[in-house]
């Protein structure tokens, strides 16, 4: 009886979890999946190497401190209030920060959004979505071995590329060596 019971629920739970329908196979639910991911508008422009590159010379009056970082880097996160409080400090002297997110795309939305929206982040957010690493990270510097946090200061006179986090105190005194 026991046994009769047993079989009975199986195959009550096999019946009332299926739909009658074929199930797609998985690769069709994965192309549907980046579909749907690729158009939910992130808040951030997005890049490949070649649309970022520009940015990482440019000619102008400005200095630029180009920050690589990524929500899931503890050390990141840690040295991101130091770049915002240099971006506010540093305003009027034609010092501009910004933050390239190497987060993966199913984080953007999820992560990088909020993040930079509840810890308040005004300093230039862009998202580098390029999975060539091997060819852009040498583009970038060639000593840099692709670890981050990494800071690329620069301005048409030289420029100085730091694989490492910062204090306050250090990227203030590598920035002192860029403004006059």
């Amino acid at each position: 009886m026991n046994r009769l019971l047993i079989f009975l629920l199986m195959v009550a739970l096999m019946v009332g979890c299926g739909d009658g329908k074929k199930p797609k196979d998985v690769a069709d639910n994965q192309e549907v999946a980046v579909e749907s991911q690729n158009e939910e508008k992130v808040a951030f422009p997005t890049y490949d190497f070649e649309g970022l590159e520009p940015l990482l010379h440019k000619e102008d009056d400005q200095t630029y401190i180009i920050n690589f970082w990524a929500t899931w880097c503890k050390p990141c996160l840690e040295e991101l209030p130091h770049f915002e409080r240099i971006r506010e400090e540093q305003k009027n002297n034609n010092v501009k920060v910004i933050l390239v997110s190497l987060d993966m795309p199913h984080m953007w939305k999820s992560r990088l959004e909020p993040y930079v929206k509840n810890k308040r982040i005004q300093s230039e957010v862009v998202i580098l979505d390029d999975p060539k690493q091997n060819e852009w990270i040498p583009k970038v510097d060639e000593e840099w071995g692709g670890g981050i946090p990494a800071t690329l200061i620069y301005n048409k006179e030289k420029r100085q590329f730091f694989e490492k986090g910062f204090t306050y105190e250090e990227l203030n005194e590598a920035l002192s060596k860029f403004i006059k």
